[in-house]
Order: C-alpha cells, then structure tokens, then sequence
C-alpha cells in the first residue's frame, strides 16, 4: 500500500466550483469552507472523526439553493476517497459504527467494493436544519458513495431532534470510514477480496 494516501480532485461546473485535498492518514485536521455553514460543521465532524486531513473550499450558486453545492462536494469528497484509496491493497475494506447523539443513534456499514451503493434509511422530523433542507443529506451521502465506489448502508435507530439526527449520520459515517480504509496489520500488502481486485 501507498505511503502517502493523499489525493486532490477539482471540479468546475455552471453550478458549482469545489477543489478538496483528503489525506485518508492524517489526524483530524480539517478546513472547510463551503459556504452553507452546517454544512461546514458535518464536514468538520467527518474529518475529525474519521482521522481524515481535509481541505474543502467551494463556491456555488447558493443564491438559488443548497443543492447543488451540497451534491458535488459529496461527487468530489467521493472521488477523492476513490483516488486515495488506490488499488486498496491492504485496507480492512469494511467499517460500522453504530454512534450516540444525544437522544439520537446511527448506524453506518461500509463495504469498499468498487460497486456503488447507498441504502438510506434516516427519517427527519422536520424540514430544516438551520437554513439547510434535511432532504439535501440523502443527496450528498449518495454524491459521496456512488462516487467513492462503496457501498453504504445509514440507518437511523432513535432521534428526533434534527440536528442530532443529521451530526450523529456523519459521525457514524466517519468512524465507520475510519475502520474501513485502517491497513490490516495480519495482510499489509494484500487486496481485500478472493477476486483479487476491488472493482465493480
């Protein structure tokens, strides 16, 4: 496995302009800034969460809504992760956690398989979190899946409080991502698959 698991992918649109570094063996560091400040904040739980060194700058049309800005950082986030990765020769593959927030509780399983995924199963009391739609989380947790080429099961077990719900789904993420992409010490140099490659 590489050393250096580091990759920066820009992405220039009508909609949108994102560049994002992601180093998959940092510390936590994280600056973001992406214009939609709870936004910001989820991204800077995954980072720190997950161990990921993150730089995340983007500018979009938020004069019309969040969408599109919150899709394609999850398209970039999700093809930096897929560019660090490599061939995954020595990952453990797979991640879960299931996260407390409060009175809400997440689960979130990875499989790095090169085939893309997403099973959402998060219910949101209300529309809104902040200025931000709960709806535009699916969006980018599906940006950043079929992106990243893995599989991602988000399942909500208790929460209603908005915030919690949405803080504890990226945390759940982060730590399960953080499980997935550790080398194996037992099989350093190996592909985590009897196939021998890890693609769709």
């Amino acid at each position: 496995m590489s050393a250096a698991r580091t990759a920066t992918v820009s992405r220039s649109t009508a909609e949108t302009d994102i560049r994002a570094t992601l180093c998959l063996d940092g510390t936590g560091q994280v600056r973001v800034a992406t214009g939609i400040g709870f936004l910001d904040h989820m991204l800077t739980a995954l980072g720190r969460h997950a161990l990921l060194d993150l730089t995340v700058e983007a500018k979009g049309d938020l004069h019309i809504d969040y969408h599109h800005t919150t899709e394609d950082v999850g398209i970039v986030l999700g093809q930096a992760l897929r560019k660090a990765l490599g061939d995954k020769r020595g990952i453990r593959r797979y991640g879960q956690s299931l996260l407390p927030m409060d009175e809400a509780l997440a689960e979130a399983a990875i499989d790095i398989s090169g085939r893309p995924f997403l099973a959402w199963s998060v219910p949101f009391a209300r529309d809104k979190v902040g200025e931000m739609d709960t709806e535009l989380f699916e969006e980018f947790f599906r940006a950043f899946a079929f992106n990243a080429g893995i599989t991602l099961h988000v399942t909500l077990k208790a929460g209603t409080n908005a915030h919690h719900v949405a803080e504890a789904c990226f945390k759940a993420l982060a730590r399960a991502l953080r499980m997935a992409v550790e080398t194996d010490s037992r099989s350093p140099d190996a592909v985590p698959s009897t196939k021998g490659v890890l693609e769709a």
